[in-house]
């Protein structure tokens, strides 16, 4: 079934094998408007959020060059193909699948419906967590350049910032009108990125011999090398590709190949460059926040922080999208964006969502185990174990028995790295949990 843009009003019922309905609501939000190019640079924003500027910190120191390099280029590969995987699947059944819950639904039935969009909210929620940490954490850097008295700390920084993700979530209605902005995103990432690529540069010229060894002892060593690896997927991944590929116009399928393939060639090199460089610059000293490492002008680093403060603002509205197209279904949230009861409800429910958001992250400020802890609960389920076997699941008939074992074995090897990275992160929490206290101004 084709759905045109616009807002649809029919409910559909997608019935599992046991013959037990799952019921489906159309979306108030808008879909099947936005060009491919459009949604390329959604997931671009994605790739090169603020999040980039601390990979040299929590992915390179961990791993070293050599399989450093070798992970982010393994992990490019395989998050391409499985969000190829994914993809192709949109259509699957004759119809749309506008929900990563709805396409789970549809192939297995109601409990992998109900544990998919479990998943997936954790996966959302925690994200959309760590970007208010790292606009906190960006205005203490410009805060921390022009004063030394402490007397603003991370928490208060994090608050503001959950207040402007407020502003920001209740000013755009939904995805697709995001627009404008994600041009600005564009602009704002690069000059983040550029500052830190080249003072990077400057500092790795003039200092002397760098320490590239992996610090820690070897149970150490372990323990961060697979927390590494749930970075690596992090990194790649929305979590919510069929929430982005349902605002693509027909065909839906091609055009989101080419959003796919846009994402993983143009937004990938800014990536792999400053992620690079700043390793080899400050070698296993490197911070896990890119821009408190470098020398420089203190107005060109105010600059880099502003941007990237500004640019994760923008990024938090597209993973907290599918929350609000859930929230705006649910209660029937349609027409003029302008509307006195549509605005009234983005204000209460949004602004309450982000509450929540900013109340957490200033509760729990630890960024690097947030991420594995990300990466090995939620991002490895719904990215590589689900993609594959929903393919698998899907075309069976098709798949020769060699691409079953492939399939198969993507299925195994990724859900093994997924209780490993998670018994990883908590330790990781456990250990920082002993450094920091709630509401830390690290």
């Amino acid at each position: 079934m084709e759905m045109e843009s616009g807002i649809l009003t029919c409910l559909e019922k997608v019935t599992d094998e046991e013959n037990s309905a799952v019921v489906i609501p159309e979306t108030a939000h808008q879909i099947s408007s936005d060009s491919w190019f459009q949604v390329g640079f959604v997931l671009t924003t994605g790739i090169n959020s603020a999040y980039v500027l601390g990979y040299s910190g929590t992915i390179m120191v961990p791993l070293g060059w050599i399989p450093g390099v070798i992970g982010l280029i393994v992990a490019t590969a395989i998050s391409l193909y499985a969000n190829s995987l994914v993809a192709k699947l949109h259509e699957f059944g004759g119809r749309r699948h506008i929900r990563y819950r709805d396409l789970a639904g549809f192939i297995y039935g109601r409990k992998a419906y109900s544990i998919t969009w479990a998943l997936q909210y954790v996966n959302l929620f925690m994200i959309n967590t760590g970007y208010i940490i790292l606009a906190g954490s960006a205005l203490k850097a410009i805060y921390v350049l022009f004063s030394d008295d402490h007397v603003m700390k991370l928490p208060y920084f994090i608050a503001i910032s959950g207040f402007v993700c407020a502003l920001f979530g209740i000013s755009i209605p939904h995805l697709s009108a995001l627009r404008l902005w994600l041009g600005v995103s564009t602009v704002l990432s690069l000059i983040y990125i550029v500052v830190a690529f080249v003072l990077s540069v400057k500092d790795g010229i003039e200092a002397p011999a760098r320490d590239y060894s992996i610090p820690g002892t070897t149970t150490t060593k372990i323990f961060t090398t697979i927390g590494a690896s749930a970075n690596l997927v992090f990194a790649f991944n929305t979590g919510m590709l069929p929430e982005i590929q349902a605002t693509i116009k027909q065909p839906v399928v091609s055009n989101m190949m080419k959003a796919l393939y846009f994402q993983f060639t143009a937004g990938v090199l800014p990536m792999y460059a400053v992620t690079f460089i700043g390793y080899w610059a400050y070698g296993a000293s490197t911070s896990t926040y890119l821009l408190s490492s470098v020398n420089g002008p203190v107005w060109v680093k105010a600059l880099a922080n502003i941007s990237a403060f500004l640019q994760t603002v923008i990024a938090l509205h597209i993973f907290a999208s599918p929350m609000y197209e859930y929230l705006d279904t649910k209660f029937g949230i349609k027409g003029s964006p302008l509307a006195i009861r549509n605005l009234s409800f983005r204000i209460g429910v949004r602004g309450g969502y982000l509450t929540i958001n900013t109340l957490v992250a200033a509760l729990l400020p630890f960024l690097g185990d947030f991420m594995s802890l990300t990466g090995a609960i939620s991002t490895f389920p719904l990215t590589f174990i689900l993609a594959n076997h929903m393919y698998l699941k899907a075309r069976h008939n098709k798949l020769t028995s060699l691409q079953k074992l492939w399939h198969w074995l993507n299925v195994c090897f990724f859900g093994l790295m997924s209780i490993a990275a998670a018994v990883s992160a908590l330790r990781l929490i456990a250990v920082d949990s002993k450094t920091y206290s709630v509401f830390a101004d690290i």
